[in-house]
């Protein structure tokens, strides 16, 4: 987690060591474009497709609208020069009316076309994140505890929202493009040189724009953890699982502070860049003004001299406005494009990361019953970017109907050992097995369903209380008895009859009509959760800290009774409690310094014999 720290400690105007894009970079992410719409077209075929169709028919209009308009001005011309007739007159409000007709339909085609956008982009938001959970869901627990990849999921959670904007603006590159190829068609036949005019006149303020969005995408790129730090504290600022501690400890102005700092020094860098960005821009902004000019004289000058009519000036002056407009919208939607296609690298590269841990090609059933129980063989587990090792040479069994608990001091590896056992992490080194099989051949999902185990840090889900219970077994989340049954066996279930809506109400604060717990009736919920699958190994880690002791002794004196048979994994600091179980394993720097039952631990008047005894003069 080093990288974690780093990024605290570094000033918030440090130089990013993300490398600048060059236009080979920019060409190159444009090979990220058929996997986007491929993923665009997974989110509604139908939307797409009309989008599409839509944008091609109405490229033609612009073409066509600015031709009716030279036959009405050359109709006017000459009806004003000859003299008006009934046909004359006729002719020229057909063309009005024409021209009335496209414009409408311009407009008429654009709603559609943003609405369909529009549409497209509340949906693919929507599946994109789906498709982040789903793929987060398959990760494993040491990959979220790493920041670099909380780096890459947040730049991918970002890619969810607003992409459609780069569906947009491909298929206006298309639709802009086909604009283009009709107007060309006349100022061709008029002058070519005036193709390259416009060319020469658009192209600098092309570059000028890439070269500053290259600056932007790595000044964003390169801002990641600190703005990650920025959410963080917006959160803590300002939450209700925060307040009381923001108030008693008068944190507010120290993160304030903090937050100020962090965001004046990304406003102070992003006003830089936009500043410089918009002095260049007004100058390219200026040879492409100047380059249109060029061409308008050359055509009215034609016109004078009688080579052109009215209509003919209005229709190439229009063509070469629209043209150089049209351009510079493709030029820097280039920029726009290409940009948006190097951010889908983000995205796409969160769905390449792999999982570790591997289901088995052809895994065994979960043993039911477990006959023999779990043996650890020179066991050791060590966290990425972690020299320490959490757990090592770890070598003991853990036999089948027994209740093992374990001691130890904080960080001594308790927890690490329990995400052993459950499969949440793999050993570094070492194996695990099950009934004389390696534990990684066993089929993953029938290995968890088969383990209950509620943490210390469990969630408090704002929910119903109904919904906090059925989490543990979430498949069983519409069988009421169990539920019921579950929180009669944590003690649950007297709290939650003396709620206003009992297992119906809402808990916590977030939402209307909430009802919060004290610590204790939340464990006791969160303690439910256990006993919702059938499992034949129940894991309790530390989730009784809350409660006093009388109200833990007899959590766990019903835990024995209802675990009778099974296998059970309990972590208390308290002895009263540990010396229940059949043996006591005494970790300490992540290796086993003793094990045995409480007598025989006392006999030998090792660490558990020293810890014991300073607890109990504690109570004396």
């Amino acid at each position: 987690m080093s990288a974690g720290r780093d990024h605290y400690n570094r000033a918030p105007g440090a130089k990013s060591t993300v490398q600048e894009l060059s236009f080979k970079d920019r060409l190159s992410a444009l090979r990220n474009l058929p996997q986007f719409f491929k993923l665009v077209w997974h989110t509604s075929p139908r939307l797409t497709a009309t989008n599409a169709i839509l944008r091609i028919a109405r490229s033609a209009i612009p073409v066509t609208v600015l031709y009716v308009g030279k036959l009405i001005i050359d109709e006017v011309v000459a009806i004003t020069h000859g003299g008006s007739t009934q046909g004359s007159t006729l002719h020229l409000w057909e063309l009005v009316a024409l021209e009335f007709g496209l414009a409408v339909l311009s407009d008429a085609l654009n709603r559609v076309i943003i609405l369909t956008e529009s549409l497209l982009g509340d949906l693919f938001s929507n599946y994109t994140s789906v498709k982040i959970m789903a793929h987060a869901a398959t990760l494993d627990l040491d990959q979220f505890e790493d920041a670099n990849f909380y780096d890459k999921l947040e730049r991918a959670r970002q890619q969810t929202v607003g992409r459609t904007i780069l569906l947009s603006q491909v298929l206006g590159q298309v639709q802009d493009l086909i604009t283009m190829g009709f107007l060309s068609v006349g100022l061709i036949t008029f002058n070519p040189w005036l193709i390259l005019l416009l060319l020469v006149a658009v192209l600098p303020a092309f570059w000028g724009e890439s070269y500053f969005s290259d600056k932007s995408y790595a000044l964003s790129r390169g801002q990641t953890p600190q703005r990650r730090e920025l959410d963080y504290l917006r959160y803590i600022g300002a939450s209700d699982d925060t307040a009381k501690e923001i108030k008693m400890f008068d944190l507010s102005h120290f993160l304030i502070d903090r937050f100020q700092t962090l965001s004046n020094q990304f406003y102070k860098d992003n006003k830089n860049l936009a500043i410089r960005r918009s002095v260049w821009g007004t100058i390219f902004t200026l040879l492409g003004t100047a380059g249109y000019y060029g061409a308008y004289i050359v055509i009215i000058l034609r016109t004078i001299e009688g080579k052109l009519s009215i209509g003919d000036l209005t229709f190439l002056a229009g063509s070469f406005r629209q043209l150089r407009g049209l351009l510079e919208g493709i030029l820097g939607r280039f920029t726009s494009v290409s940009q948006g296609a190097i951010f889908l690298s983000d995205f796409f590269d969160f769905f390449k990361i792999e999982a570790r841990i591997k289901a088995a090609v052809h895994p065994r059933p979960f043993p039911n019953p477990i006959k023999h129980g779990f043996v650890f063989e020179d066991v050791g587990f060590q966290y990425s970017n972690s020299e320490r090792w959490a757990i090592r040479h770890l070598n003991f069994t853990l036999h089948t109907g027994e209740k093992l608990a374990l001691v130890g001091e904080n960080g001594a590896g308790k927890t690490t050992l329990v995400k052993l056992l459950a499969r949440l992490y793999d050993p570094t080194e070492g194996s695990i097995h099950l009934d004389g099989h390696d534990l990684r051949e066993y089929d993953l999902a029938g290995l968890r369903l088969n383990i209950g185990v509620i943490f210390q840090d469990y969630l408090r889900y704002q929910m119903t209380a109904s919904q906090n219970i059925a989490v543990g077994n979430i498949e069983e989340k519409e069988n009421q008895d169990l539920i019921v049954t579950s929180a009669q066996q944590s003690l649950a279930h007297y709290l939650v009859e003396k709620l206003p809506g009992k297992y119906d109400q809402m808990l916590g604060r977030r939402f209307h009509q909430g009802v919060e717990l004290s610590g204790g009736e939340w464990q006791k919920i969160a303690l439910a959760r256990a006993y919702m699958r059938d499992a034949q190994l129940l894991i309790l880690d530390e989730p009784t800290a809350a409660l006093d002791a009388r109200a833990e002794y007899e959590v766990f004196q019903r835990f024995a009774e209802l675990t009778k048979g099974k296998t059970a994994v309990l972590i208390s600091h308290r002895f009263s409690t540990v010396r229940m179980a059949d043996r006591i394993l005494v970790l300490e720097k992540g290796e086993l310094l003793e094990i045995g039952s409480h007598e025989e631990l006392l006999q030998q008047e090792g660490r558990y014999a020293e810890l014991f005894h300073l607890q109990a003069k504690g109570y004396r």
